[in-house]
């Protein structure tokens, strides 16, 4: 069964403090960035890190491979790893990025593709941008260049809140979706 493609609408930007805030973070609405900017830094980051909650509510942090496809950041990892089974149990996460003019925070909900076209469209995006080949079959990735063909669950994370900071570490926006 395909589902809808989800679609991460632009979020509405604000600051991130007032000028009641007493902080040294820009209060000029004119530093506020737009969400295309943020999204340039998803896509082309070499990397990122996933932050989930294990069962017993304690954090856990991991250093992830993303792209950017079907308008929305993509994640992949083994079935079994720590992040995976605590996404199972509990889907909210944070992604964050350090970018060259932005540093992110993404708060947001991962849910595990299952479509064979979905999966093919962010396989090809995994292949285009690290040179990491999935097979796709029976609704589940596969790197069959590894012994065992090693499954692998590709998530989407879906955007609800965002933070952008900048390189001069006095301004700062919020993004909130829907």
């Amino acid at each position: 069964m395909s589902r809808p493609a989800t679609t991460v609408t632009t979020p509405v930007a604000e600051l991130l403090f007032g000028e009641a805030d007493a902080t040294p973070i820009s209060t000029d609405e004119a530093t506020l960035k737009p969400w295309d900017e943020a999204r340039a830094c998803l896509e082309s980051a070499p990397k990122a890190w996933i932050s989930t909650v294990r069962p017993d509510g304690r954090a856990h942090a991991m250093p992830v491979l993303l792209v950017w496809a079907r308008d929305a950041p993509w994640i992949a990892t083994r079935p079994g790893s720590r992040k995976a089974r605590n996404l199972a149990g509990n889907p909210s996460c944070v992604i964050t990025v350090a970018g060259e003019t932005l540093d992110l925070v993404v708060e947001g909900r991962a849910t595990r593709g299952r479509d064979e076209d979905e999966l093919r469209l962010v396989s090809a995006a995994f292949k285009e941008k690290y040179e990491w080949e999935f097979a796709v079959r029976d609704g589940s990735v596969y790197e069959d260049s590894l012994p065992g063909s090693p499954e692998y669950g590709l998530y989407q994370v879906t955007p609800t809140r965002a933070f952008g900071y900048g390189p001069d570490g006095r301004t700062a926006t919020r993004w909130r979706f829907g």
